[in-house]
C-alpha cells in the first residue's frame, strides 16, 4: 500500500504533531506501507523517510509553532507539491494532518479521486485562540468556526486522538460513522525507565536531587508560567528539588523568568531536546508534569512520560484522563497552589511515585504502544481502499 502523508508544518522539528507524524510513519513502514511525506520547505529529514518539500522562499523558515500569515503562502505551495507527488507516485490514499492538511487533501480528493483520511489533534478555532491569533469572539472567530465546520465534513475518515475530539467533530457536523479514535501512541521499546543516565546526571549536577521533568513546547498555554510559579512554593518544601524544563521556543524568555523568580539554582531551561535523546532525558526525573491549559489540543507528551515509568502531575482535562486513567495526579486547571502541593506530595512519597510510574508504564504498553495502534490505522486504510474500489 502507498500513502501520501500531508504535513502542513516544518517537519521534523522535535515537537507536538511532528512526533505523531514521525511515529505513525515509522510504525506503518514496519507493516510494509510505503509512505511519502509532503511538507514545508524547512525541517529535518528523518533517516529512512521519503520526504518531498515545497519550494522555499525568503522568510519561509520563520514559520514555526502555531498560526502564521506565512501559511497563506506555504499551504498553496504544499498543495501544488502534493498534487505533483500524487500524480507521479499514485498513492492509494491521502493521510492529511491538521485542518490545513484537510484543505490540501480535499484538492487531491477532488482532482484525483483519492480517498482522504484526516488526522486532527484538536480544534482549529481553539488553536487560534490559544496562540492569540484571534480573540475567541467577533467576526474572525465566527469565520474560523465556519471554516472549521466546512473542513471537517470533507474527509472520508477523521482520526481523533481523544473522546473530546470525537464529540467536538460530531457537534461540528462531521458524520459520526466517519470518526475513528486513534490515541497518541508511544514507542515503548525506546521510551522506557531503564536508560543509563548516571553520566548525564553528573554532567547536569543533579546527583542527590529530586528531579521534576517537563518536556514539551514552552508557551503560556502549556502552563509553563504556572509551573514556574508553583516551583517557587515547591522549593520551600523540597529544598533538593530541581526542575528540568525541556523544549522550545521562548527559551531565553523563560531563563529570564527563572532568574526573576530567584529559581536559578533549582531550574534548568535546557532548550530543544532532540527527539532521539528524549527517552534518556526523561529518565533523569522522579516526577513528570504537564499543566497544560489548552482545552482543545491533544497532549502527546503524557504517553512518553507514561512509557518512561514516571508518575504524572497534570492539569485535569478529559484528554488527560483518557490517557492517564486512575493513575494520574490531577489538579484543577489554573490552581498553581494545587500544582505545587501535588508535586510536593509525590516528591516526598517515593513508594507511591514508583507505584504510579509502574502502573502508567503498564498502561502505556497495553493501550498506547505503536504496534497496536499501527495495525488499527492500517485496518482503516484497508477498509477505505476497499470502499473506494467498489
Amino acid at each position: 500500500m502507498r500513502v501520501l502523508m500531508v504535513a502542513p508544518t516544518p517537519f521534523f522539528a522535535d515537537r507536538g504533531c511532528h512526533v505523531r507524524i514521525y511515529e505513525e510513519v515509522r510504525a506503518l513502514q514496519r507493516l510494509g506501507v510505503q509512505v511519502t511525506v509532503a511538507t514545508y520547505p524547512t525541517g529535518r529529514d528523518p533517516e529512512g523517510f521519503t520526504v518531498r518539500r515545497t519550494v522555499g522562499f525568503p522568510g519561509a523558515g520563520r514559520v514555526g509553532l502555531g498560526p502564521s500569515w506565512l501559511r497563506f503562502i506555504l499551504d498553496p505551495l504544499l498543495t501544488l507539491t502534493a498534487l505533483r507527488v500524487a500524480r507521479r507516485e499514485r498513492p492509494d490514499l491521502v493521510h492529511a494532518h491538521l485542518h490545513e492538511g484537510i484543505a490540501v487533501g480535499a484538492v487531491l480528493r477532488r482532482r484525483l479521486g483519492l480517498p482522504l483520511v484526516a488526522d486532527l489533534q484538536g480544534s482549529l478555532t481553539g488553536e487560534l485562540v490559544d496562540h492569540g491569533f484571534i480573540s475567541g469572539r467577533g467576526l474572525r472567530t465566527l469565520l474560523a468556526r465556519g471554516l472549521e465546520r466546512a473542513l471537517v465534513r470533507r474527509p472520508d475518515v477523521l482520526l481523533v486522538s481523544s473522546e473530546a475530539g470525537r464529540q467536538a467533530l460530531a457537534a461540528q457536523g462531521a458524520r459520526p460513522e466517519r470518526i475513528v479514535p486513534l490515541p497518541d501512541g508511544v514507542d515503548v521499546e525506546t521510551f522506557h525507565p531503564w536508560h543509563d543516565v548516571g553520566e548525564l546526571r553528573r554532567e547536569l549536577g543533579l546527583e542527590g536531587k529530586r528531579v521534576v521533568v517537563f518536556l514539551g513546547v514552552l508557551t503560556p498555554y502549556q502552563g509553563v508560567n504556572h509551573l514556574l510559579q508553583a516551583m517557587w512554593d515547591v522549593v520551600r518544601m523540597v529544598p533538593r528539588v530541581h526542575l528540568l524544563l525541556m523544549g522550545y521556543p521562548n527559551v531565553e524568555r523563560y531563563r529570564t523568568m527563572v532568574r526573576a523568580f530567584g529559581l536559578g539554582e533549582h531550574v534548568t531551561v535546557t532548550g530543544r531536546i532532540d527527539y532521539r535523546e528524549a527517552p534518556r532525558w526523561l529518565c533523569l526525573g522522579q516526577v513528570a508534569v504537564s499543566p497544560k491549559l489548552s482545552a482543545t489540543e491533544a497532549n502527546g507528551k503524557l504517553v512518553n512520560y507514561m512509557a518512561a515509568g514516571l508518575p504524572v502531575v497534570v492539569y485535569d482535562s478529559p484528554v488527560a484522563r483518557e490517557l492517564l486513567g486512575e493513575e494520574g495526579r490531577y489538579v484543577p486547571p489554573g490552581d498553581v497552589s494545587g500544582l505545587a502541593r501535588a508535586l510536593v506530595e509525590l516528591l516526598g512519597d517515593e513508594a507511591e511515585a514508583q507505584r504510579l510510574g509502574k502502573a502508567l508504564r503498564a498502561r502505556a504498553e497495553r493501550a498506547f504502544a505503536w504496534p497496536v495502534l499501527a495495525h488499527r490505522l492500517l485496518g482503516v486504510y484497508q477498509d477505505l481502499r476497499t470502499r473506494a474500489r467498489r
